[in-house]
């Protein structure tokens, strides 16, 4: 598996809050498709760090596509970072 790690800046409580009712009643845009995301949030500091999770290199190509060319108005905030990564290790406890 694959993953997509996005850290942003200038993420406040509401926008998380908008996010979530948008994630809950919305349908993910053609081409994307993960497994999994994964969403952490420091309300305090207004960061936050997404986690899309990928079986394959072609989803994971697919998806990155998608995200690269989504409007700045639907991210959660100011992207600082995007990275790549393979999934190591996977549990839940």
């Amino acid at each position: 598996a694959l993953s997509r790690v996005v850290s942003f800046d200038g993420v406040t409580k509401d926008r998380i809050e908008e996010l979530k009712r948008e994630v809950q009643d919305g349908e993910q845009p053609d081409g994307l498709r993960p497994t999994e995301m994964l969403m952490l949030h420091d309300p305090e500091a207004e960061k936050s760090v997404v986690i899309l999770f990928f079986d394959t290199e072609e989803d994971y190509r697919s998806g990155d596509e998608v995200l690269n060319a989504m409007p700045a108005g639907d991210t959660p905030g100011s992207r600082t970072s995007v990275g790549k990564y393979d999934v190591a290790l996977r549990m839940t406890m």
